[in-house]
């Protein structure tokens, strides 16, 4: 009967079947245990990719077995797969030239079909880099404080917006040294604090010439009175309130270190001086105080304070933090003015201080420091070209119709900076 049953060509086709099963079945069922490894090793490298970005926020500040464990635990909660076991991570940091943060996952994933062929289990590994922070800042805030500042909520908004910037700044840094700020307040005049008044790079010239006392107290300036042959006693140097005037030309216009005659600050008793400004810092409570502390009174120099935001960032008689060579540096000033120029050491002309300003633009901006300008006009002013001009570039330039823009504006400004600082 089996003789006949090979010989009878109409069941030919099943002695073919019989032989062929198994290795159909094997076949089929490497495919599917290779799809389902490779289905795993992609979520896998997700799971490491979501993983090594989460951790990179903290890498800096943990130790190694820290890393180790805080990444095990996420991808077990990214990666939940019934199929998968002895999941292990082992993680490296590194600081050298930005921040890199190294993951290497292992895992086994079991298998249906190769268990028959011995393999209970196959290995999937994958690795995730995340890069990031190898650019540092350092952002001068050169902030208007003038008296028409006190109108339509503007100073409200300034303080909110500024600092709301600085939470952003402060979010971006993962070690200390990645952002500095500095805020610099301005009205005709800027503040550079009476604690000062010893340091060299001052000059008294101009201030005793105004601030004394007359031997005939008709007589209210050092002019008048020794015109008058009267002896003029300069007031003690203790009396200053802190603000400084527009150095000598050309140097109002640079950052030129001050160490004698016309490159000293001169010193001004300006009545509506604003508060104190402040060099570069990190320490986010101590700017955000000071941001508090602004009031806004007096007329609109904004020169003074360009200058004086570009000197926070590059020159004595400012600290300014050692830079790491392995890293680079990028050099902000945002500033923000509600008005036209009126007044500097020399003009009341608005032009005439365009004028001067525009020079402390282009220098500023030939020594590659990024430079946004911010102008609220809330008065129906003109459109400033002198800002338009100063700007880095057109995207750079902002005009504000109301005072709840600076809040945005300012939030705009600080998502870049974070973004250009925290570049995967």
């Amino acid at each position: 009967m089996l003789s006949r049953f090979w010989k009878d060509c109409r069941g030919g086709i099943a002695p073919i079947l019989a032989l062929t099963a198994i290795p159909l079945v094997g076949t089929v069922g490497v495919a599917v245990d290779y799809a389902r490894a490779n289905a795993a090793r992609s979520a896998f490298q997700a799971a490491l990719d979501s993983t090594a970005l989460m951790l990179s926020k903290t890498a800096a500040t943990q130790s190694t077995a820290d890393l180790e464990t805080q990444a095990t635990a996420t991808i077990n909660a990214l990666f939940a797969r019934p199929d998968v076991s002895n999941v292990t991570v082992t993680a490296g940091y590194s600081s050298t030239g930005g921040s890199k943060l190294t993951l290497t996952g292992n895992a086994t994933i079991k298998t249906n079909f190769l268990g028959l062929l011995g393999y209970s289990s196959v290995p999937i590994s994958s690795t995730a880099v995340s890069t990031w922070g190898n650019t540092r800042l350092r952002v001068a805030l050169v902030l208007d404080n003038t008296g028409s500042m006190s109108s339509s909520g503007k100073m409200t908004a300034l303080k909110t917006a500024a600092k709301n910037l600085l939470t952003q700044l402060k979010d971006a840094a993962v070690l200390d040294p990645d952002v500095y700020v500095s805020i610099v307040p301005f009205s005709k005049d800027v503040n550079i604090g009476n604690d000062s008044v010893d340091q060299p790079w001052l000059r008294w010239d101009l201030w005793e010439a105004e601030n004394g006392r007359c031997s005939n107290t008709t007589y209210k300036t050092q002019s008048s009175c020794v015109s008058h042959y009267k002896t003029w006693t300069p007031a003690s140097h203790s009396t200053w309130n802190g603000c400084l005037t527009d150095r000598d030309q050309n140097f109002d216009t640079t950052n030129t270190t001050p160490t004698t005659g016309s490159t000293l600050y001169p010193t001004e008793q300006y009545s509506s001086c604003p508060v104190s400004l402040m060099g570069l810092s990190n320490d986010w409570d101590a700017l955000s105080n000071k941001i508090d502390a602004m009031q806004p009174a007096g007329n609109t120099n904004q020169a003074i304070g360009l200058q004086m935001g570009w000197q926070s960032l590059t020159a004595s008689p400012f600290t300014i933090p050692a830079m790491d060579p392995n890293y680079q540096y990028k050099q902000v000033i945002i500033l923000l003015t509600d008005g036209l120029n009126t007044e500097d050491r020399w003009y009341t002309s608005q032009s005439s201080i365009d004028t001067r300003q525009q020079k402390t633009c282009d220098n500023i901006k030939a020594a590659d420091i990024t430079l946004y300008t911010v102008q609220v006009n809330t008065g129906n002013d003109p459109t400033s070209t002198l800002l338009q001009n100063c700007a880095s570039d057109s995207s750079k330039f902002f005009l504000l119709t109301s005072s709840n823009q600076i809040v945005t504006t300012f939030d705009q400004i600080g998502t870049a900076l974070s973004n250009l600082r925290l570049a995967m």
